[in-house]
């Protein structure tokens, strides 16, 4: 068993900053956690990217980078650096020099219908500014092999649920949920390859409302929320939209949803019903399974929000299954998505699957990534 020291970044569909995690793992079941740390972009770091979300609408080919987002490219790469070499220096200090960095980027456009996803960031550019060599571009072979290029998670979810510790090591089906901008689910059945695909809208909504309507970037613990009610007419346009009856594998882009449904409401009811959105489309995606679970572990951000987790945990209740949170389970919530990173930049290494048709809708399962050596 050949065991890699990896660093994991990984910068999401909330566009909050850069995570950052290291493991020590073979790329197969043996994973042991290491730090973490989190490095939050500037407010006017954030516009930045937003506003290049739009300029990304015009790309047709991958390597396509129009107006602003060749700097915004350089930009968030050395950003990068200085994160991992400030984690190097403190979080991370001790734990050994990592023999390769797996390096996310930033999504900026993702269209699986057309084969095309782009994620800003400069593999080869890290590598020079870190000294350390870099796996990046995860998704790209996928889409090449007939997959949507998201979700990419599932590989480490898996990983994790099959070590999990007792009382839940028994829990089989598990399901790995990430609300993040976006919201993810990972189905690891007792054996096989594992299910996953994107269920709806996780905090990215709720971010863009509470920043249009009242001027702060997200809702710090759900405190709008709890100030208001839930809009069900609002819920249920949301659910009534096609994404919601198509099976996976699937995948969403950041702009597939949008506020258009949420107009009307006041501020405190508009976050509180986009909480309920969150949850209740996590939820539909049992419809999708090959069996109910009887575990959810729930990580990402959105689990900060008490309004999307008791809501998770009121339908999951309901059908007899149990809601628990990443920490629960002695992981890191915040840190999954990096240590996936992390993980997924071994198995790249060594030519191991990242992605499965059940995960994905790749024909075969399919390895991928570029590796950028100094």
């Amino acid at each position: 068993m050949t065991v890699f020291c990896a660093i994991g970044l990984m910068s999401g569909t909330s566009m909050d900053g850069i995570d950052l995690a290291m493991l020590r793992t073979d790329g197969r079941d043996f994973v042991e956690r290491g730090p973490a740390g989190f490095v939050r972009y500037e407010a006017a770091f954030r516009r930045r990217i937003e506003a290049g979300l739009e300029e990304a609408k015009r790309i047709e080919r991958r390597d396509e980078r129009p107006g602003s987002l060749a700097a915004l490219e350089r930009d968030i790469t050395e950003r990068h650096a200085k994160a991992v070499d400030a984690f190097l220096d403190s979080e991370a200090k001790g734990w050994g020099l990592p023999q390769v960095v797996g390096f996310h980027g930033q999504t900026v456009l993702h269209r699986p219908h057309v084969g095309l996803t782009v994620q800003l960031g400069d593999g080869g550019l890290l590598a020079r500014l870190t000294g350390l060599p870099v796996v990046y571009d995860m998704r790209a072979n996928d889409m090449v092999h007939g997959g949507q290029g998201a979700p990419v998670v599932p590989a480490y979810h898996a990983a994790l649920a099959r070590a999990l510790p007792q009382p839940y090591a028994q829990g089989y089906p598990v399901v790995l949920v990430n609300i993040g901008g976006i919201s993810n689910i990972t189905y690891v059945p007792r054996s096989g390859d594992p299910v996953a695909f994107d269920t709806g809208p996780g905090n990215a909504l709720i971010d863009q409302w509470v920043l249009r309507e009242g001027g702060v970037p997200f809702d710090a613990d759900g405190a709008i929320a709890s100030e208001g009610g839930i809009v069900e007419t609002v819920v249920a346009r949301y659910l009534d939209k096609p994404f919601f009856a198509k099976s996976g594998p699937k995948s969403l882009d950041r702009n597939d949803f949008t506020l258009a449904e949420a107009e009307g409401m006041d501020l405190a009811d508009g976050s509180r019903t986009l909480a309920a959105v969150s949850a209740r489309s996590i939820l539909k995606a049992v419809e999708h399974m090959p069996e109910a679970p009887k575990l959810w572990i729930v990580c990402g951000g959105g689990r900060k929000n008490p309004h999307i987790v008791a809501d998770l945990r009121e339908g999951a209740e309901r059908a007899g299954a149990a809601v628990i949170l990443a920490e629960d389970a002695g992981l890191d919530g915040d840190a999954t998505e990096a240590e996936a990173w992390a993980y997924l930049a071994v198995r790249s290494l060594q030519g191991l699957p990242l992605t499965f048709p059940t995960t994905t809708g790749c024909r075969e399962p399919v390895s991928g990534g570029v590796l950028a050596k100094l």
